[in-house]
């Protein structure tokens, strides 16, 4: 009875519990990050968190206002699409616009149409360039913001006098219409526009959201100038735009993807193909002149021709077999009989000096090195013999 021995294993894989080992720290830090998100979605999946709504009761929504108004007999509605909003539009309703930069072209130009006789007050909270121009005509909006956001009214505006100062420094803005009441200035721009329109409708332009918020509602005289602003009619509806709402998609009102990058993206591009290309530079590969490598394990010669001859056969490339025999005994003949090596493979140059040299016949020179490709293994073979003869012919004192 025989015991055969058992090898220890030669496997370089790595094993279940060596892969664990080294991805449970990867693994751990991917599920913490899962669990935090998953959190955090929980957290503020409340429908009524959002920015400028006046359901929400997080920091920046405007629950406060409402609540606060609903105490003075001010109902107020919210609204999502450009229908609903013109709609509502009347002489006995305040309009505010929470996000105005977020209407096309399109929309802005119908809203402006539907509240310039309305009647109403429009309140537009901190429009943009993108939308000031064309909801209230000979406006502008100065790209800078102010850095003081608590200012001081110094207008005649009632609503401005009472509440004092306030948080209302933000986008400032310049006109040309000279009924218009400017107020809260910054910088001798104004954050707060008051422009009289048909009857007894206006429109307000305010520059900063703060006043409206739910953390901010309490400083300075926050409240009572959004309580002056948003109650001087019975009812308040809420202008949140949407970007789903059917009304914005107008093919001839659509911004390309360009208009939508930040300014100086070009610059900025420019900057870091620059930068990219320096460290390519630096990291790059220096060339400096070759060096020769030892090989690892010395082949024999006879290995190599043989391992060669064998793959020719097995593909049954005898002409290519040929042309290698001849081409190397071409080269090896032609320094021998005279003859430049560069000269080695045109007929009219060697053949005459092998000839003349061995005092042989042209033709047969010819067929042996030039001639075509042997027809089978056995004539292979006898092909390398004669060119062997013939070297050995010309080699011989």
């Amino acid at each position: 009875m025989t015991t055969e021995a058992t090898l220890p294993s030669t496997s370089v894989s790595p094993t279940a519990r060596q892969l664990w080992t080294r991805s449970r720290g990867i693994a751990l830090a991917a599920v913490l990050l899962v669990a935090a998100a998953v959190a955090i979605a929980v957290i503020r999946s409340d429908a009524r968190h959002g920015t400028l709504d006046p359901r929400a009761v997080d920091d920046h929504g405007s629950r406060a206002v409402a609540e606060l108004l609903a105490d003075r007999g001010v109902s107020t509605r919210v609204v999502t699409t450009l229908d609903e909003a013109r709609a509502a539009a009347g002489p006995d309703t305040t309009l505010l616009v929470a996000a105005p930069d977020l209407l096309t072209h399109r929309q802005q130009t119908v809203l402006h149409s539907a509240t310039a006789t309305s009647g109403g007050r429009t309140i537009l909270i901190a429009p943009g360039s993108w939308s000031i121009g064309r909801l209230v005509p000979d406006v502008t909006a100065d790209p800078a913001t102010s850095i003081n956001s608590t200012l001081a009214p110094d207008c005649d505006l009632p609503a401005a006098r009472r509440a004092g100062a306030a948080d209302t420094g933000g986008i400032r803005y310049s006109t040309t219409r000279l009924e218009a009441e400017t107020c809260y200035p910054s910088e001798r721009l104004a954050t707060l526009l008051r422009i009289p329109a048909t009857g007894d409708g206006d429109t307000v332009v305010l520059g900063a959201p703060d006043i409206l918020y739910n953390d901010r509602l309490d400083e300075q005289g926050n409240a009572s100038l959004a309580l002056q602003l948003l109650g001087s009619r019975p009812h308040l509806v809420w202008y949140l735009p949407s970007l789903s709402d059917a009304s914005a998609a107008d093919p001839d009102d659509e911004r390309s993807f360009f208009d939508l990058l930040p300014s100086g993206w070009k610059w900025g591009t420019l900057q870091l193909f620059l930068a990219a290309a320096l460290a390519a530079l630096w990291r790059a590969r220096r060339l400096g002149p070759l060096m020769p490598e030892k090989l690892p394990v010395a082949i024999r010669a006879s290995e190599t021709v043989e391992g060669r001859a064998r793959l020719y056969r097995k593909a049954n490339a005898r002409d290519r077999a040929a042309a290698a025999l001849r081409s190397t005994t071409r080269t090896r003949l032609a320094p021998l009989v005279g003859v430049p090596v560069t000269q080695a493979h045109a007929p009219e140059a060697l053949l005459p000096a092998l000839s003349a040299h061995l005092r042989g016949d042209g033709q047969t020179l010819h067929a042996l090195l030039f001639g075509p490709p042997p027809s089978d293994d056995t004539a292979l073979v006898s092909l390398a013999d004669q060119l062997d003869a013939l070297e050995r012919e010309v080699r011989r004192p």
